[in-house]
């Protein structure tokens, strides 16, 4: 049976299970007073008949292939044409496979068809194993947890106990996953640092990675023209277009607009936010950055490139102008309306009341729209490749090439790279460096918040 139709017939069993615990409840307690509701007990009996055999069907996918794998090579088939080298033996595997799920139909390696067999026999057996092993579970789960059922059994602290572990182990994946991504990072970053001065690598001005560093010459890891290349595209040239833009979007839709105006242009507003990057890219890459240097070549600026930093920052501060306006439209309209209406009756304008009340008051909001919009902006790869090129300049010229640190990262891990080389290595040492500045951006801007909300309450 395949994993979808057992996956159905588990959930149909738990839906059996769930009306028969109604039914005995009912019929157990007739007029006597129960302890818990009859929906309890027949989610009591129904997780307990579901949950256990979905969570070995889970566990069962994950291992199957290897011990398939196992099981095909022990076969003498195998042992006769499976090569010694592990990247052919392993190639040769993976063919056969496929060829024996119905996935390819014509191997390039015609040994693959004489595996294939083997593969189809013991994945079938180990499909049926696992089907039986499921079965059980379920009716055992089931027979334990409707033997349980009667009227002063308390079902609902059973019940409630079971969902509030589901949603302690949903916070734990978010934390766990925070943790494996920052251990991943220290260690390969570690193993970096081995191989080069991390001086050089924080305050070096050459940025030319090589997969070998010698001693005594210049290991070409210096990554302060990406430190530079990602502020100046992210944190400055899109800022200075996203954050007025947005803002005074917010303003106007908030305080100005009519109610007709406002419901068609906030979605029309927020839909540059559902825009792949990549169309943002190639309008960056044919429209305006031609534009731009045609510009910078007619106000005389000599070597102005196609691919400029000015181009990438224009059309990523457009794309994150959303981010800004959607959270300062939130916190603005947030703000109690007595603040607003006390102002205008202490004799202030309305342009006074923004810029000395709303605007403060809604503060909090507006440094979290800006902050989602700044990660958003560090963390674009396609409009950099596309747009700005890849360069590691390091320079101020707005119409000059220069890249960012997540395109070199991109760059670094693109293609079979073997993890033992420092120039593969320095994708991760960039990506520390790109999460403790970002660490300490959330920090800072905590403690902003936390002073002018402690300011206005």
């Amino acid at each position: 049976m395949s994993t979808l139709a057992l996956l159905i017939l588990l959930i149909g069993l738990g839906i059996v299970a769930w009306v028969s615990a109604r039914l005995r409840l009912s019929r157990l307690a007739g007029e006597e007073r129960t302890h818990s509701l009859p929906l309890y007990h027949g989610w009591y009996v129904a997780l307990w008949t579901a949950v256990p055999p979905i969570l070995f069907l889970i566990l069962w996918v994950n291992i199957t292939p290897a011990l398939v794998s196992y099981a095909v090579i022990d076969t003498p088939v195998a042992a006769r044409i499976l090569p010694s080298e592990p990247l052919e033996r392993s190639a040769l595997l993976a063919e056969a496979r496929a060829l024996a799920k119905g996935q390819i139909e014509a191997p390039f390696n015609a040994d693959a068809r004489l595996l294939a067999p083997a593969y189809a026999e013991t994945q079938s057996r180990y499909d049926l194993g696992a089907t039986a092993l499921a079965l059980i579970l379920a009716f055992a789960g089931f027979a334990y947890a409707f033997t349980r059922v009667r009227p002063d059994f308390r079902a609902r602290t059973r019940v409630e106990r079971i969902v509030m572990a589901a949603l302690l182990g949903a916070s734990l994946v978010a934390i766990l996953t925070t943790v494996g991504i920052v251990a991943s990072l220290l260690f390969e970053s570690f193993r970096f640092f081995s191989m080069v001065n991390p001086l050089d690598f924080l305050f070096g001005t050459r940025w030319s990675p090589q997969a070998t560093v010698l001693p005594g010459e210049d290991p070409g890891f210096g990554a302060v023209p990406l430190f530079w290349g990602t502020i100046f595209i992210g944190a400055i040239i899109a800022m200075l277009v996203a954050i007025p833009l947005g803002l005074m979007s917010a303003v106007y839709l908030t305080q100005y607009a009519r109610p007709a105006v406002r419901r068609w242009m906030k979605p029309i507003l927020e839909i540059l936010a559902g825009v792949p990057t990549v169309v943002y890219g190639y309008f960056a890459a044919l429209t305006v950055a031609p534009v731009i240097r045609d510009a910078a070549a007619a106000i005389g600026i000599a070597n102005a490139s196609s691919e400029s930093a000015l181009a990438a920052g224009l059309v990523m501060g457009i794309m994150i102008i959303p981010f800004v306006s959607s959270m300062a439209d939130d916190s603005i309209a947030a703000v109690p309306g007595s603040m607003r209406d006390g102002s205008l009756a202490m004799g202030a304008t309305s342009s006074e009341t923004i810029r000395r009340v709303l605007i403060p008051a809604a503060l909090p909001g507006v440094v979290g729209g800006v902050l989602l919009a700044v990660s958003r902006a560090i963390g674009e790869t396609m409009i950099v490749v596309m747009a700005a090129g890849l360069a590691a300049n390091l320079t101020a010229n707005p119409f000059a090439s220069v890249t960012t640190v997540t395109t070199q990262i991109v760059q670094l891990l693109t293609g079979d790279q073997e993890f033992d080389s420092a120039k593969t290595l320095a994708a991760f040492a960039l990506g520390l460096v790109l999460f403790v500045v970002t660490l300490l951006l959330n920090i800072v801007a905590l403690r902003v918040v936390k002073r002018y909300r402690e300011a206005y309450e």
